[in-house]
């Protein structure tokens, strides 16, 4: 039996799917590896994990080596209170203006750049910088935060009444294209994928199960995550609402317009085709 590696991004949107793995109630033989979107797709892409939840972005980067698991994404129709800017002005005013990355995202930072070419039509000057607010917004003129970040600096600059705007990446993307955006994927390596299929098949059903398992636990799951964050309960309640784990029609083909507009932007280097484990051979 092959041990897994499984990448766990360390945010609130795929603890539905690792709280199972996380408390034990489920017999993972395998290695939960944490850390944020980056370092997981770096991870991946070197051989150091088998399997992990990751940049949707990434999969069209490599497809020649990474397959999709199927039934599971991070994604959210409309806002989804996680992929945030913030700016001392409108958007429509960042033309020439320094825009800062959050260093832990992949497909936000994708997105980002993908709005301001085809639906704001603005030329920014972007630089990438560790995930802090302040720093970032002391050095720019917005910054884009993902994640736990991003909610906690958006909670922070509600009660502070904090002069900047907030701008729900997710909430116009709804409004550009009318579709849903899928943020990350769980993706498999090709070449083990091939070489261990019944680990793999396993693992898929443990994920299903894992993410029922939290379906059905909710009142523990948003305590761990009040515990874990610090954030009032009604916002988690709110945000996993929010969230959506599937993976089905509406989820594929809105992840085929942004690779879309992906390719037209100059992010990806061709035009996707989705593979999903368990649809063809492997």
């Amino acid at each position: 039996m092959a041990r897994i590696r499984l990448g766990q991004v360390d945010y609130l949107n795929t603890l539905p799917v690792f709280h199972a793995f996380e408390e034990g109630l489920l017999p993972f033989n395998g290695e939960l590896v944490k850390g944020p979107p980056t370092m997981l797709n770096q991870m991946l892409s070197a051989g150091r994990l088998e399997v992990a939840s990751i940049s949707s972005v990434e999969y069209a980067r490599h497809i020649d080596k990474y397959m999709i698991l199927p039934r599971l994404s991070v994604s959210a129709d409309g806002p989804v209170k996680s992929i945030l800017l913030f700016s001392h002005n409108s958007v429509t005013e960042l033309d020439g203006k320094k825009v800062c990355l959050t260093s832990s995202s992949a497909t936000a930072v994708a997105l980002l750049k993908v709005l301001f070419d085809h639906y704001y039509h603005v030329e920014a000057n972007f630089v990438t910088m560790p995930p802090n607010l302040d720093n970032m917004m002391a050095e720019g003129d917005a910054a884009l935060l993902i994640g736990d970040d991003a909610m906690r600096a958006h909670l922070r600059v509600v009660q502070e009444q904090l002069p900047y705007h907030v701008t729900d990446l997710g909430e116009v993307w709804k409004q550009f294209t009318g579709e849903r955006m899928v943020y990350a994927l769980w993706i498999v390596r090709k070449d083990f994928a091939r070489e261990y299929p019944a680990e793999v098949q396993a693992l898929c059903g443990m994920l299903a199960e894992a993410k029922r398992i939290a379906g059905e636990n909710m009142p523990a799951l948003l305590e761990k995550s009040r515990r874990r964050t610090g954030m009032p309960l009604e916002y988690l309640e709110e945000y996993f609402k929010t969230i959506n784990n599937e993976f089905e029609a509406d989820h594929r083909r809105a992840l085929l317009t942004y690779y879309d507009y992906c390719y037209k932007s100059g992010l990806i280097e061709e035009r996707v085709r989705l593979s999903v484990w368990g649809e063809e051979d492997a």
